[in-house]
């Protein structure tokens, strides 16, 4: 079959761990970057450095660990490229999969030729060293030009959640998990054996990747129990359950079309193309889903996936679920129709290989590419999650070209808003409300001691309201293991949850 001269295709993608752990010198994210970009274009087999030299775009994904105005900017001029179009993503884990998205389809059809996308973060040099200006990173000033964005940034907290101190993800993710368990039929000590056993084989696989942060493989009694270097975060969560975000590193991707490929001698061989993505988010406020044990925007992104590419979840050979916490694996799992009893990720995930912030992705794309040349003509789907499990892009990928011949790119999003959602109640009003508890967490200190909980509420009138506890003998009992999703309590005037 010929090839549509315009068709993309990855042809390189490079990863640098920089192991400052082990006495390695400390290096800003723009050159994490710069370096793992070079690695990408040493990694497609082409000669000469015209792969970046030449690249019309650079889009990085949003940093956290130092601020820039335009690091798609300084990251070209350390290449030598001279774009004309850099950007900076909004925030969100599903980032780097929807520039790949964005590249293909301006690829596709002529707007670009060889675009550079990745990112990188060096949170752990900064935490060490109290930030970036006693290391000499490049100053930001408000005065410089911002970066183009590539889309609008969205607020993912309702007012109610904020108001109820429900920020963080280690607050959330829990809570999608115990609602997973209990829609099973899994008593508490039953799942986490099954966490144990699911986290215990994606440290197996970080232990054999070069690139992760975490090269220990761990038995499924060491990920589920709590020890002095395996902590309660919030409850059932241990420590190497939540995302690792203490690392220093960098993943590029270069892609461009078959015909520059062929023009700058990148072999066939080193081609893995885009077959499709799709994307959605759910509900943006945790508060207004339908449910906490599942994610629409998934399943519906999913099938919609499978149907452009004329495949079905039976045909993926390798897959990367975005494993910011074991919830976000089984929920992606269940939804995309994969058994969680097959491998699930090919770098370890990012309690292991790393978690980078907003930057996961770039590496498990980079990973991927490899995977599917060591196994020509097989089938890779990779998820992209951002915020509390809300955003999502799901790709396919595969050294054959697409069956259609195309590259094929679509969103589910009207679908997903209209499906139901929930009211939140803000005020309990001055008598309090009383409801069935639909989920609970109980966050720890660092000392491994119960600190407060917090419960999702649903009410008689399908409201959902929020609620908090600290004290003790509340917190022994919401750790002991009993269930207490179903059971019927009371909220106070200010919220707090009377069992």
């Amino acid at each position: 079959m010929a090839l549509d001269p315009r068709l993309p295709v990855i042809v390189g993608g490079g990863q640098w761990s920089n192991r400052v752990d082990r006495g390695e010198s400390p290096v800003e994210p723009v050159d994490l970057l710069t370096e793992a970009l070079r690695r990408a274009a040493t990694d497609s087999g082409a000669a000469g450095d015209r792969l970046l030299t030449e690249a019309d775009a650079v889009w990085v994904v949003q940093l956290l660990s130092w601020r820039y105005a335009d690091p798609a900017a300084l990251v070209a001029a350390r290449l030598g490229a001279s774009p004309r179009d850099t950007a900076l993503s909004p925030m969100g884990g599903n980032e780097p999969q929807a520039l790949v998205a964005q590249a293909c389809r301006d690829i596709a059809s002529g707007a670009h030729d060889l675009v550079l996308i990745g990112g990188a973060e060096a949170w752990r040099s900064r935490s060490a060293f109290g930030g970036g200006k006693e290391l000499g990173w490049t100053p930001w000033s408000a005065d410089d030009a911002p970066a183009r964005r590539t889309a609008d940034e969205m607020q993912l907290n309702h007012p109610g959640e904020v108001a109820r101190g429900v920020v963080m993800p280690t607050q959330v993710y829990p809570l999608f998990e115990q609602a997973f368990r209990h829609r099973l039929g899994r008593s508490v000590d039953e799942h986490l054996d099954h966490v144990g056993r699911l986290w215990s084989r994606f440290s197996e696989v970080a232990a054999a990747n070069p690139h992760a942060w975490v090269q220990q493989a761990l038995t499924p009694s060491e990920v589920r129990t709590p020890s002095e270097s395996n902590r309660w975060i919030s409850w059932p969560y241990t420590k190497v359950m939540n995302a690792n975000n203490a690392v220093d590193q960098g993943a590029g991707l270069i892609l461009t079309s078959v015909e520059r490929a062929r023009a700058l001698g990148v072999p066939s061989d080193r081609w893995v193309f885009p077959w499709a993505v799709t994307d959605a988010h759910d509900h943006y406020a945790v508060s207004h889903r339908a449910d906490l044990a599942s994610s629409p925007a998934i399943r519906l992104a999913g099938r919609a996936l499978f149907g452009l590419a004329g495949r079905s979840a039976d045909d993926v050979a390798h897959a990367d679920l975005y494993s910011c916490f074991p919830s976000a694996v089984e929920v992606a799992a269940a939804e995309l129709g994969l058994s969680t009893g097959r491998d699930l990720t090919v770098t370890g995930g990012l309690s292991f290989a790393g978690g980078p912030w907003n930057n996961y992705v770039s590496h498990s794309l980079a990973a991927m590419v490899g995977v599917l040349r060591s196994d020509p003509g097989s089938l890779g789907l990779v998820s992209a999650n951002g915020g509390y499990l809300t955003k999502h892009a799901v790709g396919l990928y595969s050294t054959e070209p697409p069956p259609a011949g195309e590259f094929r790119l679509s969103s589910v999003q009207a679908e997903v808003d209209a499906l139901p959602a929930r009211e939140l109640c803000e005020d309990p009003g001055p008598s309090g409300v009383s409801g069935l508890v639909e989920s609970w967490s109980v966050a720890h200190d660092r000392a491994g001691a119960p600190e407060r909980a917090i419960a999702t509420v649903l009410l008689d009138d399908g409201r959902r309201a929020w609620a908090d506890s600290t004290v003790p003998e509340a917190l022994a009992e919401l750790v002991s293991g009993a269930e207490q999703i179903g059971r019927s309590v009371k909220i106070t005037p200010t919220g707090g949850l009377d069992l």
